[in-house]
């Protein structure tokens, strides 16, 4: 059923854009003739910016919403799927080709899609786009991109440089590159005032900066220590002595096989900003291009800092980095973190690289995600989980870098290894697609016996279990008893738990019973919490309901629960009190089933687990059915297929919950009758996510005592 959508997740711009009002009319006609519109240039020129604004202004004209897909930092070309997925805020936990996903998500919808920096991942892109448009009509594609994407039907823009002023001309210096400067200035130096300044230095600056935005609010920042007259200056000076070179050295070549293409006034800013940092600076600037999307300064003492960067000093180099514009400056709720623009970064790395650190720097990178992800793994199931689920969503780029670099080393056990440990993240924050993706590539290359092996066998095949495939998680179950040491009670808890989850899978409630009793037996043994062993129970309390026995199932899901808050765990209680809900439901104790659900859904809405909010919207729905209470029923009914259309398959293609949920849609309708059906449904499905889930919580909805707090 169609609906109202979400209006997209266009970031508000950082700073005012300036002139560029004939090209964004001019965007915004391309968009409404074609397609897929490209806009190339240079680096640094203003792509993303103009692209933002243009589709700021277009997000109207599409009821599904503008939706932006940020490229940078680069991902691995087959996983650009799952990143137009994230941005998209959607999530599957199925099998299927997350392109198909993309398309069915999409289909019958009106979508701008903006995709940024796709020169690295062209190949990709060009594929990608390709498939997309020709299977959702709605679509439009507006990409920025140094060279186009060479997709048939393809209109490419090129976005120039600002103008610049005349040489010749005489007077007050004018034109949107001077504008520009002046309104960075101000922003750099609260007194600055163009008017006060000398008018032929601000029009030679101008004129040597080409009119590149970001040049342009480079040298803007530098204002602080220099003069307009200076700067102009020095800017002759470099462009008469540089050469080529980024970095002054006229014998290197930026645009061959060692470094990237810059344009050449873009080149000379940027160098000559280098120029201006002090000796650490540089050295931070280059060093800190190891890292992919943004970053704490945590993070950068563990990897740059050593005898010639000390610890100490690393705070006030950042802040002279943001000062200088090098980095972003970005507070957050977690604390601050700082972000480089892909131009810097790739200067950073071509620096790096000439100074033979690149390998070395990449490694302790990996390093620290890597220790990084062994804390969390142990910290996962306690009471800082939350605080762990925000940690590691916040570090996704880098976590993919880390394991980019891992694979490509010569020694493949630290892959292993980190994609293994991560298997909470994967599991617990959504990306089982992405996490089999890894754990594959990671298993091809390293099959050494030993605990890395196992641990990466268990996330591979617990993923697998929770797409649906039976037969991967029962491979990876034998596999993780070959590989173990004998007697080894983790592991054999591993293969335990997947022969439970395969056995539900099936339906087979003899093999979910049998492969669980041990960890129904060891549940109050001494020994950690794992997921393992509360997924095993969680199999056999599911076993017990579908077999009707409530009241042992219910034990059984008492005493998970009580293991969970002895040690301050969420994410799997919540599952538990989900499943406990549904014996509730089936034994008629509604108010319990409420509750229960209840609960689960308040942990599952901050997990931003929408599988899970989808079972649980589903699971108060049919409660409310029960209760006879039928527009509340269909109201639930449309909010929970609304939370299903996130997730990119109805009722995750579950036949048992596909048939409850029609079961439960026919008796209301058989109360209140078509009109009144589809009208509470709409309500529903229209309903802003977070609003509804807000009904759904609601104590007295039902008229039924809520048993818990």
């Amino acid at each position: 059923m169609a609906g109202k959508w979400q209006a997209g997740n266009l970031p508000a711009e950082p700073t005012s854009l300036v002139g560029r009002r004939g090209e964004l009319d001019q965007i915004r006609r391309a968009c409404r003739r074609s397609r897929l519109v490209t806009l190339t240039g240079v680096g640094g020129v203003g792509k993303s910016r103009l692209a933002l604004r243009a589709a700021a202004a277009l997000r109207p004209e599409f009821g599904g919403g503008a939706w932006l897909v940020e490229l940078s930092p680069p991902v691995d070309g087959s996983l650009l799927p799952h990143a137009i997925a994230a941005a998209l805020r959607l999530t599957d936990q199925t099998a299927r080709p997350m392109v198909e996903v993309l398309a069915e998500h999409l289909s019958g919808r009106e979508v701008l899609l903006v995709l940024d920096a796709c020169e690295h991942l062209a190949g990709p892109c060009s594929r990608t786009v390709t498939t997309l448009l020709e299977a959702v009509p709605g679509l439009r594609v507006l990409a920025t991109s140094r060279r186009p994407l060479e997709v048939p039907g393809e209109l490419v823009y090129l976005v120039d440089p600002l103008p610049v002023p005349a040489a010749a001309a005489a007077g007050p210096a004018c034109g949107d590159a001077v504008a520009l400067l002046a309104e960075r200035a101000a922003e750099a130096v609260p007194d600055f005032d163009l008017a006060d300044q000398d008018q032929e230095a601000v029009s030679r600056l101008c004129r040597r900066l080409e009119g590149i935005p970001l040049a342009i609010e480079l040298a803007a920042a530098r204002l602080r220590e220099l003069s307009v007259p200076e700067l102009a200056d020095r800017l002759d000076d470099r462009f008469s002595t540089s050469g080529g070179d980024p970095g002054g050295d006229p014998s290197a070549d930026p645009g061959g096989v060692d470094g990237p293409l810059w344009h050449q006034a873009l080149r000379t800013a940027i160098g000559w900003s280098h120029e201006l940092c002090e000796p650490a600076e540089r050295l931070l600037w280059a060093r800190l291009s190891v890292f992919a999307g943004d970053f704490d300064a945590e993070a950068v003492r563990e990897v740059c800092a050593d005898e010639r960067l000390p610890e100490a000093d690393i705070g006030l180099l950042l802040d002279a980095l943001a000062g200088g514009s090098i980095l972003t400056w970005l507070p957050t709720g977690a604390g601050e973190r700082y972000r480089m623009l892909d131009t810097l970064r790739e200067y950073g790395e071509h620096r790096l690289r000439r100074l033979g650190e690149a390998e070395r720097f990449r490694r302790r990178h990996r390093d620290h995600f890597l220790s990084l992800a062994v804390r969390g793994a142990a910290g996962w199931l306690g009471p800082g989980q939350i605080s762990w689920y925000d940690r590691m969503i916040g570090e996704h780029d880098n976590l993919r870098a880390a394991l980019e670099v891992s694979l490509a080393a010569k020694d493949r056990l630290p892959a292993l290894r980190l994609a293994g440990l991560l298997g909470f993240f994967w599991y617990g924050c959504g990306y089982a697609k992405e996490g089999r993706h890894y754990l594959q590539q990671a298993l091809d290359l390293d099959t050494r016996p030993g605990p890395e092996l196992v641990q990466a066998l268990w996330a591979d095949g617990h993923l697998a279990a929770t797409q649906g495939d039976a037969g991967a998680a029962e491979i990876r179950a034998a596999q993780i008893e070959l590989a173990a040491e004998p007697g080894d009670p983790d592991a054999a808890s591993c293969a335990g738990a997947l022969r439970a989850m395969a056995g539900v899978i099936r339906g087979n409630l003899i093999q979910a019973m049998a492969e669980s009793e041990t960890a129904y037996r060891s549940r109050f043994d001494d020994e950690p919490l794992t997921i393992a062993k509360l997924t095993g129970l969680y199999c056999r309390a599911h076993a017990l309901t579908v077999d009707g026995r409530i009241d042992e199932a219910v034990a059984v899901l008492e005493d998970a629960r009580a293991l969970c808050e002895r040690c301050g765990e969420l994410s799997m209680r919540s599952h538990g009190d989900f499943l406990r809900g549904q014996a509730e439901l089936s034994a008629g104790r509604l108010d319990l089933a409420v509750a229960y659900g209840q609960a689960a859904l308040r942990t599952k809405r901050r997990l931003h687990d929408s599988f899970g909010m989808g079972r649980t919207v589903d699971l108060l729905a049919f409660a409310a059915g029960a209760a006879g209470r039928a527009h509340r029923a269909a109201r639930l009914l449309g909010l929970a297929q609304r939370i299903w259309s996130t997730h990119g398959q109805a009722q995750a293609g579950l036949p048992a919950l596909v048939t409850a949920r029609r079961t439960c849609e026919e008796q209301a309708r058989d109360l209140l009758g078509d009109n009144a059906y589809e009208a509470a449904f709409r309500t529903g499905f229209d309903s802003d996510i977070d609003a509804g889930i807000n009904y759904a919580l609601e104590p007295e909805g039902e008229g039924l005592h809520n048993g818990l707090g």
